[in-house]
């Protein structure tokens, strides 16, 4: 079935009416969400159009719970519609699919027979896939040339052992000591930092040799390709202490650079951070994001920028756009800029002329654009998302937005989903704060339903119109779902973001514990049957909530942090604990330290507190979870703690996400609702 709708700027009002009703069909074998179904969503990613304009390739990740594994294949769809095409098979996992520019060839990454991750590609005219690099450390990232002859490759340099010539003789069995002398010496996801540097490689697809076109110790990321095919433009941070700010500015280096590129130019000369550089078809301007704010750091709004490919002074498309945004495309004419919007839940493609001027929003309203591509028509394929939708691949074109993947579609058919409504009130001092509420599939408004009130991660980050399972879990369990976006979220400017500098836990604090009050009073929250609970920010604003407050009978703080100088030096967070809260040996900033820490005020709690996170956790250590269990165990608080063996930040073992949400269910339903959970 293909989805139509018309992109008009009163959209949101049409299907913010639409997500205020359940989906699926009551009555016709439909049931309610259940842990398992996790694993039978399909989160569609990175659509590409082809040269010819008539398919989109694009990957779909799977996790399969019994093989305890993940993996992502690529499939192929007619653009005007159809059945989707299987191009990798199964078991043999395959991301970043790209089109050659003149359309021979579907290439992909894959890492086959237990090797490194390489560089594949597939015939149009059918055959099986060829491997096309053979890269001793295995490829990070690449692109074609626009005129098809080269792969633009990233590598990270290669340990001792992985080349050839080293015959292995780092492969002892005892690891060697690490060896640190970087400020920035960790790294979530990767461990201990060393001078190891990712670096820009231009592969000749006929000849099969490479020539290195960037080196040093700094790590060069984001490159793309001129129009002519002979240069590249790239992100890299290169100042002289790179581990101790947020800059990095966009650089450009020809693609038959003979000298590994130490002669480069740098095109932008900001002190805040320069990303997401995109050329313009004719190659004399360079379009990215900038942060030009640098008082405001991390909480800063990016935004819009072009400035010559050769240089000189920028000009800011969007310093009157106090909203946040990504992913800048120029349009086929090069007349116009394209990207995504962040504006108060909705994730919206807009544009802007090269010149500036007013905003265009395009695709608005109760959904989420994640990202697009721009096809040599000016066809543009996009990922899309919302309330009951997970992620697709749809087509704007000519101001129509149109469905063409349907991978979750017999899935949806199957279940009841709660509606998601999105509401407005006042915090304690009257800022308006926005939230959404998932209500249980069939929903009885003379009922007061148990409230969960779930915090989000970031802290800049926002609650918006995206599908969200795990909402719909818990309102498939009989809950009320309140999704606030406090003071700290990037949805609505940046004094809104700023409000919680140097107060983490204050303000945020009241706009939280308002949207709770609201759903009370609007008569479907139960207010003697109330959970809270979040993930990193949303773990820390939750230990703040019980330590304020006695009001929820149950917490769920996941890799959150509590006593925040224990951090110091222990997490990836340097840069931000210093530029924010000083170094915390000086009297003058450890007050601040300690005045915002909800370790110090530990004893408040009588919550029943759940407290996960991941064993390697590097973002949020387990250290903080594992202080605050000690503590409220010492006090005599009703808690248990729970650790992922070899997890990061995010967990990702699938039967460890079956387990942690069982565990929600179970938490929430012994001491919120009183009863072990029904799903």
């Amino acid at each position: 079935m293909k989805k139509v709708l018309k992109c008009f700027l009163n959209l949101a009002l049409v299907l913010g009416l639409v997500c205020t009703a359940s989906f699926g069909q009551e009555g016709h074998d439909t049931r309610n969400l259940i842990v398992d179904d996790y694993f039978r969503i399909h989160s569609v990613s990175d659509p590409q159009i082809s040269p010819d304009g008539k398919w989109i390739a694009f990957a779909v990740p799977t996790m399969n719970l019994e093989e305890e594994k993940s993996e992502s294949r690529i499939w192929m769809l007619p653009v005007k519609g159809g059945e989707a095409i299987p191009m990798t098979a199964k078991g043999s996992s395959a991301s970043r699919p790209r089109w050659s520019p003149d359309g021979k060839y579907l290439s992909f990454l894959a890492a086959r027979d237990d090797g490194k991750t390489q560089v594949w590609m597939l015939f149009r005219k059918g055959g099986d896939s060829v491997q096309l690099t053979e890269i001793a450390q295995g490829v990070k990232s690449y692109d074609w040339s626009p005129n098809s002859g080269k792969l633009l490759l990233t590598l990270q340099d290669p340990k001792p052992g992985e080349l050839e010539d080293d015959n292995g003789e780092d492969e002892e069995k005892t690891p060697k000591p690490w060896v640190i002398d970087r400020l920035q010496f960790k790294q979530d996801y990767t461990g201990y930092l060393d001078r190891r540097r990712a670096h820009l490689y231009v592969f000749d697809v006929e000849s099969k040799t490479m020539t290195q076109i960037t080196s040093g110790d700094f790590d060069d990321s984001q490159p793309v390709w001129s129009p002519d095919s002979k240069s590249v433009a790239f992100v890299s941070n290169r100042t002289d202490e790179p581990d101790n700010n947020y800059n990095t500015d966009i650089w450009i280096v020809a693609a038959d650079n003979p000298d590994q590129g130490k002669t480069v130019l740098q095109v932008t000369k900001n002190p805040g951070a320069d990303s997401s550089p995109t050329w313009s078809p004719d190659g004399k301007s360079i379009a990215y994001i900038s942060i030009t704010d640098m008082d405001a750091l991390v909480y800063a709004t990016p935004h819009l920028a072009v400035v010559s490919s050769q240089g000189g002074e920028a000009n800011v498309l969007t310093a009157k756009l106090d909203r946040h945004m990504s992913n800048p495309r120029f349009s086929v004419d090069g007349e116009s800029i394209y990207f995504v919007l962040e504006d108060s839940g909705e994730r919206q493609l807009a544009r802007i002329t090269v010149g500036g001027g007013a905003v265009e929003r395009l695709i608005t309203g109760s959904q989420i654009v994640n990202r697009f591509e721009i096809g040599k028509d000016g066809t543009i394929a996009a990922l899309v998302t919302g309330p009951h939708l997970p992620p697709e691949v749809f087509i704007y074109t000519r101001g129509e937005l149109e469905q063409v993947s349907h991978v979750n579609e017999k899935f949806l058919s199957e279940v009841r989903l709660g509606a998601v409504e999105e509401i407005r009130f006042k915090s304690k001092d009257g800022t308006e704060i926005e939230a959404f509420v998932v209500k249980p599939p069939v929903f009885d408004p003379s009922v007061r339903y148990p409230a969960l009130l779930r915090i989000h991660g970031g802290p800049v980050s926002q609650y918006d119109y995206g599908f969200n399972f795990q909402a719909q879990l818990f309102a498939a369990d009989g809950y009320v779902v309140v999704l606030p976006n406090p003071r700290g979220s990037s949805g609505y400017g940046q004094d809104f973001t700023l409000a919680i500098w140097h107060s983490w836990g204050e303000k945020d604090y009241e706009d939280v514990l308002a949207s709770v009050d609201y759903v009370i009073e609007q008569g479907f929250a139960d207010p003697d049957r109330l959970g809270v609970g979040g993930w990193s920010y949303g773990g820390l604003l939750t230990n703040n909530v019980i330590v304020k407050t006695g009001r929820f009978k149950a917490a769920i703080t996941g890799a959150s942090s509590t006593l925040y100088v224990a951090n110091y030096g222990h997490d990836h967070y340097q840069r931000w604990w210093v530029s924010e809260l000083g170094v915390p040996w000086k009297k003058e900033n450890r007050e601040i330290w300690d005045k915002l820490s909800p370790f110090n005020y530990v004893e408040n709690v009588t919550t029943p507190t759940l407290i996960v996170g991941g064993e390697k956790d590097w973002n949020v250590p387990i250290l903080n979870s594992e202080q605050l269990y000690q503590a409220l165990k010492q006090l005599g608080r009703t808690t248990q703690l729970v650790v992922y063996p070899g997890e990061f930040h995010g967990i990702q073992t699938p039967s460890y996400i079956k387990d942690l949400y069982e565990r929600y269910l179970d938490w929430y339903g012994k001491y919120v609702k009183g009863s072990v959970s029904t799903n």
